[in-house]
């Protein structure tokens, strides 16, 4: 099993307040106060997960430069009074920069009891594994 440090923790807790202000923000017709907290606070809680070192590698890696710039940049933008224009900016940031991370994180949820189940019927579960790597098999 893997432990998790107190860091890991606090960062863990401030990423899902980030992701949870994000929700809400675009939820009441993108609030520029709430996404610029869920923006901070994400980035600080997977800065806190991760470490600063390996955050700092993965943002400014050659190949992911153009969705560090995007994704950081839709933050300013957000952060400047632009909530929807930096929206865009950022998602497509955010795709660019997390993508080969959704196949791991698909296979995960395919796991998950509910959305498991729903996500491992006949039709969806072939538009899933378009997306995600089959890891029924994996253990």
């Amino acid at each position: 099993m893997i432990q998790v440090t107190d860091f890991q923790k606090i960062g863990i807790g401030l990423a899902g307040f980030g992701v949870t202000f994000i929700f809400l923000g675009i939820l009441l017709f993108f609030d520029k106060g709430l996404l610029a907290i869920g923006n901070i606070l994400f980035v600080v809680g997977l800065t806190f997960v991760i470490g600063i070192e390996r955050t700092v590698r993965f943002f400014f890696q050659f190949q992911k430069i153009k969705g560090t710039v995007a994704f950081l940049g839709g933050i300013a933008v957000v952060l400047f009074g632009y909530p929807k224009i930096g929206m865009v900016i950022e998602s497509y940031g955010f795709v660019s920069l997390f993508s080969g991370f959704f196949p791991v994180a698909l296979s995960f949820i395919r796991r998950l009891p509910v959305i498991g189940t729903f996500l491992n019927m006949p039709g969806i579960s072939r538009i899933v594994s378009k997306y995600a790597d089959d890891s029924r098999t994996a253990v």
